[in-house]
């Protein structure tokens, strides 16, 4: 049990689970307010809980990160042109880099944690198809 959440300086103590809910799964990553210790440009961290049949709106096409995903719980499967990957054991994880298109459906409720560097903006996928809001894939 935590002894406390919130900001204490540079010190931030929360739950992924919690947390992930206030924004779209984001943990970590340049979109954090100044002054926040979450901010980062350097990378981005995501605790992703989708429901079964949950998938991206559209293919991330152009890549310019480097992306770590890890399952957590449940099936869980990365699109890549010719290729499917399915994570289906706590642990499984793939890597991708630069250049790398890709996409993804979770083919049961599923927990994924994903890290991708460097951290930068123009991967937004709108909830609506309008706007300019940050990415909500995990990836």
């Amino acid at each position: 049990m935590l002894a406390f959440a919130g900001m204490d300086d540079s010190v931030y103590v929360g739950n992924a689970g919690k947390d992930a809910a206030l924004d779209r799964g984001w943990l970590l990553g340049h979109f954090k307010a100044d002054g926040d210790p979450r901010r980062s440009d350097a990378l981005e961290i995501k605790w992703g809980v989708h429901p079964r049949g949950d998938r991206r709106a559209q293919w991330v096409r152009g890549e310019e990160r480097t992306a770590l995903q890890v399952l957590i719980s449940g099936r869980f499967r990365v699109e890549f042109p010719g290729r499917s990957v399915v994570l289906e054991r706590q642990g499984d994880y793939v890597v991708w880099g630069h250049g790398v298109d890709h996409s993804w459906v979770a083919e049961e409720e599923s927990v994924v944690l994903t890290v991708r560097w460097p951290s930068v903006p123009g991967y937004a996928v709108p909830h609506d198809g309008q706007g300019d809001e940050r990415d909500g894939s995990g990836m």
